[in-house]
């Protein structure tokens, strides 16, 4: 029995070491092209893809129907590197927490922002986060919700060329990005901390 016991720890050990720790966590911000690139040049976070989710109808598309879905990233990271509080944390000075409406120049629904967590530690933790940004801003209500993760639907197919946009059309996204006024937004709310 002992030295079934010790093969089965040894093996168990054996595979956890071959398996590469990654875990994912789902962060809507308005316009998803701007959410992968902040997002990908975060130290700890492997892959970062561009999709819909939060609402119900199956295999939303851009151009399509995509009603009751949020645009948002799915984030592939290392919590050996980063940890999902570290996430949440660069999230906030990525997004205005304030608008109700959308984010920035995109408003309706789709743009909402928004936090998908997947179990109640993550819940835990979104929590945290929105209560210290909440301190921070007495006088203004934090309206994103952190809401249950449903599925996450990548974009694909005809509209892969939103995967990586910020790569395979810089200039258009960078004038997309400065007329939309992201940055000068989350200067003026987050001043040094907001990552651009």
């Amino acid at each position: 029995m002992k030295h079934k016991l010790a093969y089965v720890l040894t093996t168990g050990l054996l595979l956890g070491a071959s398996t590469a720790q990654a875990d994912t966590a789902v962060l809507a911000g308005g316009c998803f092209w701007c959410m992968e690139s902040d997002f990908e040049k975060l130290e700890g976070v492997s892959d970062v893809i561009s999709g819909f989710t939060g609402g119900t109808i199956e295999n939303p598309t851009y151009n399509g129907d995509h009603r009751g879905h949020y645009e948002a990233v799915e984030i592939t990271y290392d919590p050996e590197k980063v940890s999902y509080r570290a996430l949440l944390d660069y999230y906030w000075v990525n997004i205005d927490p304030f608008d109700d409406r959308g984010q920035f120049c995109d408003k309706g629904h789709s743009y909402l922002s928004a936090i998908f967590v997947a179990n109640d530690q993550e819940r835990e933790i979104a929590e945290q986060t929105k209560q210290a940004v909440q301190a921070q801003f007495p006088d203004q209500q934090v309206v994103t919700p952190i809401l249950p993760a449903k599925t996450f639907y990548p974009i694909k197919g005809d509209e892969s060329y939103h995967q990586d946009y910020y790569k395979k059309s810089p200039v258009r996204y960078k004038f997309y990005r400065w007329n939309c006024g992201r940055d000068q937004r989350l200067k003026e709310i987050w001043g040094e901390k907001a990552t651009h």
